[in-house]
């Protein structure tokens, strides 16, 4: 049974508008943990303050939201059982009524990671209204699961979940795409309720930096990008050249033997790296080469057969043709290889 309602606040430098939300949440029953995350002396009267209301943790120095969160989540483990708990941002964010919708949710759903979803505003400043919608974009295509607030700290879950997210991988604002997309490796249900959407003095006091942040979070996107990049000059390459060779077989064997002959050297490189390097699996070898193989055969069949059709059937250049299948093939890879090839539940 779920006993307690636990609210878990990462906190850096914070102001007034943190005592703000800790005053009516203790009033109404929930308890509460703050984590200082290196904000430093000029901070710790606010924190002092903060003592009154909650349990208050302390990193020495800032080691970021992700890794505040899991400070909490470990103390929370060992402090409470049959617990929801509900993340808030401390900058004044997330009401106690947005709270408190959140957390119902989490309990009449066992299992679920609950997001409160913001909607979109006049008020919303420009920067969160692009970096929304690219970081949706990304999630939804990574995963193949629809989630339209990706970024949002306010977030409700059942203890059951706790001890596989104190565990995901993520210091910082990259640890809660981390946790999104764990959620669609292990199909982990994400439910979003609506929310206010609240952007005090147009967010400035986000410590979110658009650059090094945004890097972080897309981080395994991009190493995937990377990685099927130097595969493509790869199997590109070896068309090129194996083309000039098969001129002589006619127009759609040449194709044919070209293009699988390239794929198959370059999908054993792409394999290594993947598995290596952007996913990190620990899964077994014989496994996820079988599943792999599986993948790059069909997508093999299906991306020489659109390669041909562009070639023969439409008369594209035969190189052009290379480069536009190329791209057109990258998302579905991604997606096929995260879920299916080099998933943790394989």
């Amino acid at each position: 049974m779920l006993e307690k309602q636990i609210a878990l606040i990462p906190a850096l430098e914070p102001d007034h508008h943190l005592l703000e939300i800790l005053r009516p949440l203790k009033s109404t029953g929930w308890d509460i943990v703050v984590v200082d995350d290196g904000s430093g002396t000029h901070y710790q009267h606010v924190f002092r303050q903060a003592g009154r209301f909650a349990t208050v943790l302390h990193h020495k120095t800032n080691r970021g939201k992700g890794a505040a969160l899991k400070t909490g989540l470990h103390y929370i483990q060992r402090k409470y059982a049959g617990a929801v708990v509900v993340t808030l941002d401390a900058d004044g964010q997330h009401t106690v009524r947005d709270a408190e919708t959140v957390c119902n949710a989490a309990m009449k759903n066992p299992g679920c990671l609950v997001l409160g979803c913001r909607g979109q505003s006049r008020g919303t400043p420009l920067r969160s209204k692009v970096g929304h919608a690219v970081t949706r974009f990304v999630y939804s295509h990574a995963t193949g699961s629809p989630v339209y607030d990706t970024q949002s700290g306010l977030r409700a879950f059942d203890s059951s979940l706790s001890p596989m997210f104190a565990s995901i991988e993520g210091e910082r604002y990259e640890y809660e795409m981390n946790v999104l997309l764990e959620c669609a490796r292990r199909h982990i249900p994400v439910l979003e309720v609506p929310i206010e959407t609240i952007y005090l003095n147009k967010n400035r006091a986000s410590h979110f930096h658009p650059v090094r942040d945004s890097f972080r979070i897309y981080r395994e996107l991009l190493k995937f990008s990377a990685a099927s990049f130097l595969c493509f000059l790869l199997d590109y390459g070896l068309y090129c050249l194996f083309i000039s060779f098969t001129a002589g077989l006619g127009g759609a064997a040449g194709i044919w033997v070209a293009n699988a002959g390239a794929r198959l050297l370059s999908a054993g490189v792409n394999y290594t790296i993947n598995r290596k390097f952007v996913f990190q699996s620990t899964n077994r070898l014989i496994p996820s080469a079988l599943r792999y193989a599986l993948l790059a055969t069909a997508v093999l069949l299906a991306n020489t057969l659109f390669l041909s059709l562009l070639a023969e059937g439409l008369s594209l250049n035969r190189y052009a043709a290379k480069l536009l299948t190329e791209v057109l093939f990258f998302f579905i890879s991604w997606l096929v290889q995260r879920r299916f090839v080099f998933s943790k539940d394989m």
